[in-house]
C-alpha cells in the first residue's frame, strides 16, 4: 500500500491518511523518549513489537465487546485505523504502587493497592500532562459525564481482561495508559478505545521476579529495554519463528529501502 499525506507525528508513532475517507494510517517508530520528552533515545525493533502487541490486545478486547479504532494491521510496522476525535484525557489504570504514584504519595512501590485506581492526565505536552480530577474534565468541557462513565467503565473491563491475560503468561500488570476517541455518527457520537496499548505504555514485571518489562528499563538505564519487549512478545506467543529473526529481517528489507 502507498504512504499517503504525513498528518501528525508524535514520540512513538506517525499518523499518515488513510486510503479511505475516516482511517489512517498508524505507523510504529522505535524511537523512546521519557520524562516529557526530555530523555529520548532508541529501542531496536520497538515498532514492530509494539505494532504485533497492540494489535493482538486490541483483537482480543474486540472479542469482548471493547470497541477501538483498530481495523487491521497492514505490515510489520503499521495499522489501519478508524480516525477519531481524541479525548483529551489520558486514562491511567493502576493496580500496584509505582512511578508517579509512589513519588507523589510516598508509597513504597510495589505496594497492591486495595483496589483498582484510575487517574486522569489532561493531554498537553507543553504542561507536562498534568494530574487532573474529573471536576476539571466537567468544568471545562473536555468530556462530557456520559462519556466519562462510559471512559471509567471500558478502563475498568479492559484492565480486568488484561490482567487475567499477562497473569496468564507469568506478567503483573502494574498499570497502564489508556486513550479513547469519538467516532461520529450522523449528529452523535460514541466514544471507543484509541491509540495503542504495549510495553511503552504500561509497567509489566515478571510475577516471579519481579523484573521490569517494559519501558521503565529505559526511564531508569536499566538496560535491556530491547530484550524485555521481545520476551513480552515471546510469551503472548506473536513471533512464534523467532523474535530476533523477524526483527534481523526487517532490518535488511529497512536497508535495501523496501
Amino acid at each position: 500500500m502507498s504512504r499517503r499525506r504525513q498528518i501528525y507525528e508524535g514520540k512513538a508513532k506517525i499518523l499518515y491518511e488513510g486510503p479511505e475517507p475516516g482511517t489512517i494510517i498508524q505507523y510504529f517508530k522505535d524511537d523512546a523518549t521519557a520524562f516529557n520528552a526530555e530523555k529520548k533515545g532508541t529501542i531496536n525493533g520497538k515498532g514492530v513489537i509494539n505494532n504485533r502487541i497492540s494489535e493482538h490486545i486490541f483483537t482480543l478486547l474486540g472479542h469482548i465487546g471493547i470497541p477501538s479504532h483498530f481495523i487491521r494491521r497492514l505490515n510489520m510496522r503499521e495499522q489501519l485505523v478508524k480516525q477519531v476525535e481524541i479525548v483529551p484525557i489520558e486514562v491511567i489504570v493502576r493496580n500496584v504502587a509505582a512511578g508517579s504514584l509512589s513519588k507523589r504519595l510516598g508509597i513504597e512501590e510495589g505496594t497492591p493497592l486495595p483496589h483498582t485506581l484510575l487517574e486522569y492526565c489532561y493531554k498537553d505536552d507543553a504542561l507536562g500532562d498534568p494530574l487532573v480530577a474529573e471536576e476539571h474534565i466537567a468544568c471545562f468541557g473536555w468530556a462530557s459525564q456520559e462519556e466519562m462513565q462510559d471512559i471509567s467503565a471500558m478502563a475498568i473491563r479492559i484492565n480486568d481482561f488484561m490482567a487475567g491475560m499477562f497473569a496468564g503468561i507469568g506478567i503483573k500488570l502494574i498499570d497502564f495508559k489508556l486513550e479513547f476517541g469519538r467516532v461520529f455518527e450522523g449528529d452523535f457520537s460514541r466514544i471507543i478505545l484509541a491509540d495503542e496499548i504495549s510495553p511503552d505504555g504500561c509497567r509489566l514485571w515478571d510475577i516471579e521476579t519481579n523484573e521490569k518489562l517494559d519501558k521503565d528499563r529505559f526511564r531508569r538505564d536499566l538496560g535491556g529495554e530491547a530484550e524485555a519487549y521481545q520476551e513480552v512478545a515471546r510469551r503472548l506467543g506473536l513471533f512464534p519463528e523467532g523474535v530476533s529473526e523477524v526483527l534481523d529481517l526487517n532490518s535488511e528489507r529497512k536497508k535495501r529501502g523496501k
